[in-house]
């Protein structure tokens, strides 16, 4: 086979990319749906209307779009980064707004896995004699909404896993003292990391040792769902996630917990949910049902391992401060991945490197 050259870009990629830019806004904020953006084009090919889908419940990429352009849409194109649902849910669907707005042409990046839409929505478009230009842009629609597609084809949210540790890759000293590994600038980074997931994951452990607060300070409302996953609820009677002001707080564990241990969180009015078993992949297919694309486990290393191992995490990112600790007893951030023979560790196909003021920024991906 004699390769060729490479098949010049469409024409309508720029505003595939506009339409992908305005997606990202939602970031964080549309579970369980996926982040769509639009930008509608009128007949002479003006920029007349763009919008994103902002919120669950909230109208669609399509309609914010539409209404903005007004009669300007008709004979127009619309550019979205995601098939036009085609079924009522909380919202009309957006095949009837956009037939209804008298658009001549839509380009779409990527079909929609939803099996209640699935191709229906671009067959309903093609069935009114709408022009349809599929696939432009598609593996940035893809990469896009990569935790709204992992959840609907493997039942359970995309799971990120993060740690920060020193240069030797230890995350706390031989005494558990571990702030600040790293800086201010990933501190805030892992806020807004934070604030781009549904859920924020901890074990027992992490609370007893850390007392965390797992919020976004701010950067997203409402914050994510604080989750502890701890089988036998050893739980301390105070903690700042205790306090559901700054955010909810759900607390898994396994059947058969004493009524005194239960009681604890009963009296604070945290919700509990009983697993069994109880193990990070039964948590994240019960979070899957509660609506969450994407969560991020903070938790110890025993957790982490499990994470892994119950195929619970598809990204790592690791913050690595230009520090050592030292120590021959100093934590690390992995428990027991269960190998016995180090080729049978699987590599992480995509690697990225970046700073984050003075630490760097690993990220793995499966």
């Amino acid at each position: 086979m004699i390769d060729g050259p490479s098949p010049p870009p469409s024409p309508w990629m720029p505003w595939m990319r506009r339409a992908l830019q305005l997606a990202a806004l939602g970031r964080g904020r549309t579970s369980p749906n996926p982040l769509v953006g639009c930008v509608v084009l009128d007949a002479a090919g003006q920029l007349v209307g763009e919008g994103f889908h902002p919120r669950a419940g909230a109208p669609h990429a399509e309609v914010h779009t539409l209404r903005q352009a007004g009669e300007r849409a008709r004979g127009g194109t619309a550019v979205v980064t995601l098939e036009p649902c085609c079924h009522h849910g909380r919202t009309p669907p957006c095949t009837e707004a956009l037939l209804a707005a008298g658009v001549r042409r839509v380009v779409v990046a990527m079909a929609d896995p939803d099996p209640r839409v699935s191709g229906q929505g671009l067959a309903q478009l093609r069935a009114a004699g709408l022009e349809l230009i599929t696939g432009v842009g598609e593996a940035e629609a893809r990469q896009l909404n990569r935790a709204f597609i992992h959840r609907l084809s493997s039942g359970r949210p995309f799971g990120i896993l993060k740690w920060a540790m020193s240069a030797d890759g230890r995350t706390a000293l031989p005494n558990g003292s571990s702030q600040w590994i790293s800086g201010a600038e990933a501190r805030a980074w892992v806020h807004r990391l934070r604030a781009s997931c549904d859920a924020v994951i901890v074990g027992g452990g992490t609370v007893r040792a850390d007392d965390p607060l797992l919020t976004s300070r701010g950067q997203r409302q409402p914050e994510p769902l604080r989750v502890v996953l701890s089988r036998g609820l050893e739980l301390p009677e105070t903690a700042q996630l205790w306090d559901q002001g700054p955010a909810p707080t759900l607390v898994a564990h396994g059947a058969g917990v004493s009524a005194q241990r239960r009681s604890l969180l009963d009296a604070r009015r945290v919700e509990r949910l009983v697993l069994d078993p109880c193990g990070p992949r039964a948590l994240l297919e019960e979070l899957a049902r509660r609506g969450c694309n994407q969560v991020l486990w903070e938790c110890g290393p025993d957790l982490a391992a499990a994470a892994i191992r119950e195929g619970c995490v598809q990204q790592i990112t690791s913050v690595m401060a230009a520090k050592l600790l030292g120590g021959n007893a100093a934590r690390t951030p992995l428990g027991d991945l269960q190998l016995i023979d180090v080729n049978a560790a699987e590599p992480w196909p995509q690697q990225r490197l970046q700073r984050l003021g003075p630490d760097l920024l690993w990220t793995l991906s499966a």
